[in-house]
């Protein structure tokens, strides 16, 4: 098996490998989703029916054909979340970090199929750049899972209250457009409510700005406001 995964990898090209490691993490959530285990009913929703759910959940579209709070389970929703947040960081970001906390070596091969990932034009520091990657997305994602708790804890409960502000936080800063408000009626119960729309908004901004620009704009905030300004 591991002779036939190195083979693989040296025989396809980044662009290649990206896609073939996509379309498995895909058929992967497919499976999942289709399981009765996935849904509040116990029942499968059909192969058709979960391969769009995880491609929508895999490429952040936000597209969606069911009502994830009520027809999913917490192993389905988790599921989502997963699929939504591999989809964001990527497969290799995330691969990258644990070969690095298990002190393995990234190859030249892996560092290209990186360089590929992140559209970069150069391979220097491109394990850095990844590991800051992780690290930013993760924070950011702490902080509006933080912010968002204020309000869910309260009004939901604390189990159910950090759960919902995990994934709308998550989902918020990946652009994903799922939610568990339920009746496909999202945020519209928070109409009006200036804190909740702040932070959904200031995670949705935060998130489509890019990693690149996100990690420019904590190197260099000064350059950030300075363009800003000449804006407005």
């Amino acid at each position: 098996m591991s002779f036939t995964k190195k083979r693989i990898r040296n025989e396809l090209s980044p662009t290649q490998y990206l896609s073939l490691v996509l379309l498995i993490i895909i058929i992967m959530g497919t499976f999942l989703l289709n399981t009765p285990i996935a849904t509040v009913s116990n029942e499968s929703i059909g192969g058709i029916n979960a391969l769009f759910t995880a491609t929508s959940a895999v490429y952040i579209t936000g597209l969606t054909i069911f009502d994830t709070a009520t027809t999913f389970s917490l192993f389905g929703q988790a599921v989502i979340l997963f699929l939504i947040q591999i989809g964001s960081l990527g497969i290799l970001t995330m691969s990258t970090m644990i070969f690095l906390m298990l002190g393995r070596r990234i190859s030249l091969k892996e560092r290209l199929i990186m360089q590929q990932s992140l559209n970069q034009f150069s391979l220097g520091g491109i394990v850095g750049l990844t590991r800051n990657i992780f690290i930013v997305t993760l924070a950011i994602e702490a902080l509006g899972g933080l912010l968002l708790s204020l309000k869910f804890v309260p009004q939901f409960g604390w189990a159910k209250g950090i759960y919902y502000s995990i994934f709308h936080s998550v989902s918020a800063f990946c652009n994903a457009g799922f939610d568990l408000m339920g009746d496909f009626s999202s945020f519209s119960a928070y109409t009006g409510d200036l804190y909740i729309n702040l932070v959904i908004i200031g995670l949705v901004l935060v998130g489509s700005l890019g990693f690149t620009v996100i990690l420019e704009i904590r190197k260099y905030p000064y350059l950030f406001i300075y363009s800003f300004s000449r804006v407005q």
